[in-house]
């Protein structure tokens, strides 16, 4: 029988101990250096492939490093000095580029294990990697009217192609790190995160941004139509940005969730059709839908089981999806606006 390892009780974390986020340039990780920069830390480093011109977010007093993380260096580089570590680097996007690209997604292993090892190298105390609901077995997935999926759902493993399958060995690496070299390591799955400061156009977007900017585009245009992807009976959860920095604050510093991956996303289950009615109150407008049933949809159905983090945490992710997308579109209206008017915008 397998001994665990006895959990050590951590120094107090210093504000001026070293934070550092990898995929800091994109939307999760920027509004995971503002979340902590909000709160006090003053010494956070981020990292991205993208050029410093093309970061999501550039918080003021965080050090920004133009790394390609794929690159075992620039891994080691970045972990120099970090007391806690966050790896939110990914080659992703929404369903339409996940179906498309699925090699680019499997090149991510390349970033999870040169990430954690140097983050094991440089001493940090502790380790949180950004899984995904798409490591859930695709076979619990073919109903729109799917029951939520718990944890253990992960297996017997049968996960979303290239993508999933990433997700699932370096959750792996999470949990072999901590039980066979005692770093704490902290998993959540993330199920759908949308909110300002996304990707909203250009084929990496969710299904949240998508909707928002096709209903703003159609009303500039004068057009009465929308294209909808697939038959708008699939059905997700969607979680906002705020929710999920502080859910992963919460997690990474819950020590009875050392190197075990929990759900991290709302319950509220809605079909993309439900989706695309709720932008067009926000916008005060009904459009016409046309059904594209040839483009990217995935799996029919996927909800979160919030049991564990609420026995857990005391707490799940609560921002009504009404309340986060009338900030979502108002948002993506001003960068629509500003990128038609010729602005360098985040899109």
């Amino acid at each position: 029988m397998e001994q665990k390892r006895l959990v050590e009780k951590d120094p107090k974390l210093n504000k001026d101990d070293l934070i550092v986020i990898g995929g800091g340039g994109g939307f999760i990780g920027g509004a995971l250096a503002r979340y902590f920069r909000n709160k006090g830390f003053t010494r956070i480093r981020a990292a991205d492939k993208k050029p410093l011109p093309e970061w999501y977010q550039r918080v003021p007093g965080v050090e920004c490093l133009n790394l390609d993380l794929s690159v075992e260096a620039n891994c080691v580089r970045l972990c120099e000095g970090a007391v806690e570590v966050y790896n939110l680097a990914a080659d992703m996007g929404g369903m339409g580029f996940i179906e498309r690209f699925r090699v680019e997604c499997l090149r991510s292993v390349l970033i999870n294990t040169h990430m954690i090892e140097a983050a094991n190298r440089a001493g940090a105390r502790r380790y949180f990697f950004s899984s995904s609901a798409c490591a859930y077995n695709t076979l619990l997935q073919k109903d729109p009217k799917v029951r939520a999926l718990k944890e253990s759902d992960a297996y017997p493993a049968m996960a979303e192609r290239g993508y999933g399958w990433e997700k699932l060995i370096s959750e792996m690496f999470c949990e072999e790190y901590w039980a066979e070299r005692g770093m704490k390591t902290a998993i959540a799955r993330f199920h759908n995160v949308y909110g300002p400061w996304g990707t909203w156009d250009g084929g990496r977007e969710k299904a949240p941004a998508a909707i928002c900017r096709k209903v703003i585009a159609a009303i500039d245009a004068g057009k009465q139509t929308i294209s909808i992807w697939g038959d708008g009976l699939q059905t997700r959860s969607f979680m906002y940005i705020d929710d999920c920095v502080k859910g992963i604050d919460m997690i990474m510093h819950t020590d009875a969730l050392i190197a075990t991956a929990i759900n991290l996303g709302t319950s509220e289950l809605v079909s993309i059709n439900e989706l695309v009615s709720k932008v067009e109150r926000i916008a005060g407008i009904k459009l016409k839908r046309e059904y594209d049933l040839t483009a990217p949809r995935g799996v029919a159905g996927r909800n979160s089981d919030n049991t564990f983090i609420k026995e857990m945490l005391h707490w799940e992710p609560d921002t009504p999806l009404d309340t986060g997308l009338r900030a979502t579109y108002k948002w993506i209206k001003t960068q629509y606006l500003a990128k038609k008017a010729g602005k360098r915008v985040v899109d």
